[in-house]
């Protein structure tokens, strides 16, 4: 087996909406499991797993006041798509804009690839890079 990085996003109370979210944006299936499923009494979101057409893997979960440090949003983490496929690069940079906020405007850098930083609707930033070749 390949050894892999995978995000994990905490969220208080919003994993279900920001993976589906996410789902909607890069494709893919969406497994969540909830903390009833585990015979408790907590709603929201124990684990969420996202698995991609083109190889990204996404998890979340829920975090509550006694689950461990402080939930400091937006700043706890941040991701990095990138890769030599503009047009989808493009389409993701595109969607996770919506209701986000445009850090860096997605052009062309000094090191030759197009970058950009944006902030999506929770939160998150998220880095996209377009490999210089196939940025044209």
């Amino acid at each position: 087996m390949a050894l892999q990085l995978n995000p994990y996003l905490t969220f208080s109370g919003q994993a279900k909406e920001a993976m589906e979210f996410y789902a909607d944006v890069l494709g893919g299936t969406l497994n969540v499991m909830t903390f009833r499923d585990a015979d408790t009494d907590i709603d929201g979101i124990m684990h969420a797993a996202l698995e991609t057409p083109t190889g990204f893997h996404l998890y979340a979960s829920d975090q509550f006041e006694r689950m461990g440090p402080d939930l400091v949003h937006g700043n706890n983490i941040q991701i990095s798509l990138s890769g030599d496929e503009a047009d989808a690069l493009r389409g993701f940079w595109s969607r996770l804009a919506e209701g986000g906020q445009v850090v860096m405007p997605l052009e062309r850098q000094m090191w030759g690839d197009d970058y950009g930083l944006v902030t999506d609707k929770f939160g998150i930033s998220w880095h996209v890079n377009i490999a210089g070749g196939a940025a044209e």
